[in-house]
């Protein structure tokens, strides 16, 4: 993992994110009514692909969730299966959702 990777919650564009070198790393989504956290699209730029930012946004992202008591919702396929292997985070899905 980089050295320099530290997330963000850039609440303007609806993204968590990590920059290194100008690229970008990021786990979008929306908040509903304020009890719930849509994810919805998860990138890695190219150039940092393979140094487990993707996992990393998630973790914040799902710990940053549970601090706000946000139900996570995440339609973005990448974050379904981050928790799906993850069961330590299941008390944070929305109830009704199911990860397939």
């Amino acid at each position: 993992m980089h050295s320099e990777s530290t997330v963000s919650n850039n609440s303007d564009k609806r993204r968590f994110e990590i920059e290194i070198d100008g690229h970008f790393a990021v786990a979008e989504y929306m908040i509903i009514n304020n009890e719930r956290i849509i994810f919805t699209h998860t990138e890695v730029a190219r150039p940092l692909e393979g140094r487990g930012l993707a996992s990393l946004l998630a973790r914040h992202a799902f710990a940053w969730a549970k601090e706000q008591q946000l139900k996570i919702m995440p339609l973005c396929p990448y974050m379904a299966g981050y928790m799906k292997r993850h069961p330590e985070y299941h008390d944070l899905l929305l109830p009704g959702f199911h990860l397939g």
